[in-house]
C-alpha cells in the first residue's frame, strides 16, 4: 500500500482538491499557491514589480474557479442568467481595480482601463475563443439576432463615448464643467438603458436569448442533483468565495501598480488599455475559451459582448458617480486614440458576428487586430 508521501497518493489528493474547486488542470491547481504568496510579498514590502507580477498570476486560478462555477450554474439556471452572472463576476475585478485607482487619482488609467477592457473582450477573448473552438469544431454557430442586439448596443455605447470628445474639439473656450455635467446626464441614461436591456433579455424577450437546452432550467429547484455536493449550492459558494478572494488580490495588484509601471517604463495609456485588462479580464478570457471549445458559442458571445456592454453601461457610469463622491471628478471624455481603437474593435466584431457563424481564421483575424492595437498603444507617446 503506498505511503502518504508516495507520488500516487499526492496525485490523488491533488485531484480531489481540484475536483472540489472545479479545477481540472494541474498547472492551475499549483498556481493557487500564488494567492497566499501575493499577500506575503505585499506584507514583506517586496519590490512592487514582484508584487504586481505575483498578484497578477494569483488572479488566474481564481478566474478559473469562477469560470467553471458559472458554467455549471448556467447548466441549471439557463444561458441568459448564466451569461449575466459571468459578466458580472468577471467585471468585479475591473470594478475593484478602477475604484482603487480612482481613489488614488489615477483617472487617466481608469478611463484607459474601460476602453481596454472593451477592446480585450471583443478582440482578444472572442478571438482566442473562435480560434480554439474553431480548431476543434470546423464551424461554430450562434444566434445572429442576439449578436445584432448586442452589436447595436455597443454602437450606442460608442456614440456616448465619442460625444464628449466631439463637444470638446468642436468648441472654443469650453468650460470644463460642461463635459462633467454632460457625463453625469449620459451616465444616468446609460444606466437606464442597461436596466431596460436586462428587462428585455430576462423578462419580456427572454425567449430570444434562451437555448433549446435551457427548457425547464429557469425553473430549476434545489432538489435531486442540485442538492448533491457537486450541485448548484456548492458552485454558488465557490463563485462567491473565489470572487471575495479576488477582490483582495486585486487590491494588492493595484497597490503595486503605480510603482510597477514606473519601473517598467510604460505609459499610463498602455498600462490602462493593455496591461490591466490582461489581469482584470482573465475571468472572461478563460470562460469564453472554455465555452467555445465546448461548442457553446452562444454563451461565449454572451459573456464577451455582455461584459463589454456592462463595462460601458454599468461600470463606467458608476465610476462617474463614485468619482464625484470621492472628490476625484471623472467624466466620459476619452483620448481620441483610445476612441479610435474602441471603434475599430466594434466595427470588426460587428462584421464577423453578422452571419451567426465563426471559424478559426476569424479568430486569428481578431487576434491579429488586437496585436496591432496593442503594438500601437505601446509605441504611442
Amino acid at each position: 500500500m503506498p505511503s502518504k508521501g508516495h507520488p500516487a497518493m499526492k496525485h490523488k489528493k491533488n485531484s480531489k482538491i481540484g475536483s472540489l474547486l472545479g479545477i481540472d488542470h494541474p498547472l492551475l491547481l499549483w498556481m493557487l499557491w500564488f494567492v497566499p504568496i501575493a499577500f506575503m510579498v505585499k506584507w514583506l514590502c517586496c519590490e512592487p514589480l514582484l508584487v504586481f507580477a505575483i498578484s497578477g498570476l494569483a488572479i488566474v486560478p481564481l478566474a478559473a474557479i469562477i469560470a467553471t462555477a458559472t458554467e455549471k450554474i448556467a447548466d441549471v439556471v439557463g444561458s441568459v442568467v448564466g451569461g449575466l452572472l459571468n459578466a458580472t463576476f468577471g467585471n468585479a475585478t475591473e470594478m475593484v481595480i478602477s475604484i482603487v485607482a480612482l481613489s488614488a487619482g489615477l483617472v487617466d488609467v481608469v478611463k484607459a482601463g474601460i476602453v481596454g477592457t472593451v477592446i480585450a473582450n471583443l478582440l482578444l477573448a472572442l478571438g482566442a475563443g473562435m480560434l480554439v473552438g474553431g480548431i476543434k469544431h470546423p464551424e461554430l454557430e450562434f444566434r445572429p439576432w442576439v449578436a445584432r442586439i448586442n452589436a447595436s448596443s455597443l454602437i450606442l455605447a460608442l456614440v456616448v463615448l465619442l460625444t464628449p470628445a466631439s463637444i470638446h474639439y468642436t468648441s472654443q473656450g469650453l468650460d470644463p464643467l460642461i463635459i462633467d455635467r454632460f457625463s453625469l446626464v449620459a451616465a444616468t441614461l446609460l444606466l437606464g438603458f442597461y436596466v431596460l436591456s436586462l428587462l428585455f433579455s430576462m423578462k419580456t424577450h427572454r425567449y430570444l436569448y434562451e437555448l433549446p437546452s435551457d427548457t425547464g432550467n429557469g425553473n430549476a429547484t434545489l432538489t435531486g442533483e442540485t442538492l448533491l455536493p457537486g450541485g448548484i449550492g456548492r458552485q454558488v459558494l465557490l463563485l462567491l468565495g473565489a470572487s471575495v478572494v479576488l477582490v483582495f488580490v486585486s487590491e494588492v495588484l493595484v497597490a503595486s501598480l503605480e510603482s510597477a509601471i514606473k519601473t517598467l517604463g510604460l505609459t499610463q495609456m498602455f498600462t490602462g488599455v493593455i496591461l490591466i485588462p490582461l489581469f482584470g479580464g482573465v475571468v472572461e478570457y478563460i470562460t469564453v475559451i472554455t465555452f467555445a471549445r465546448k461548442n457553446k458559442m452562444d454563451l461565449a458571445i454572451s459573456v464577451a459582448m455582455g461584459s463589454s456592454l456592462q463595462i460601458v453601461m454599468f461600470v463606467a457610469p458608476i465610476l462617474v458617480f463614485a468619482g464625484q463622491l470621492m472628490g476625484q471628478p471623472m467624466n466620459l471624455e476619452f483620448e481620441p486614440f483610445e476612441l479610435m481603437a474602441a471603434a475599430m474593435a466594434v466595427v470588426v466584431i460587428n462584421s464577423i458576428s453578422s452571419d451567426g457563424r465563426s471559424n478559426w481564421l476569424e479568430g486569428v483575424l481578431l487576434l491579429v487586430t488586437y496585436g496591432i492595437v496593442a503594438t500601437a498603444f505601446y509605441f504611442h507617446p
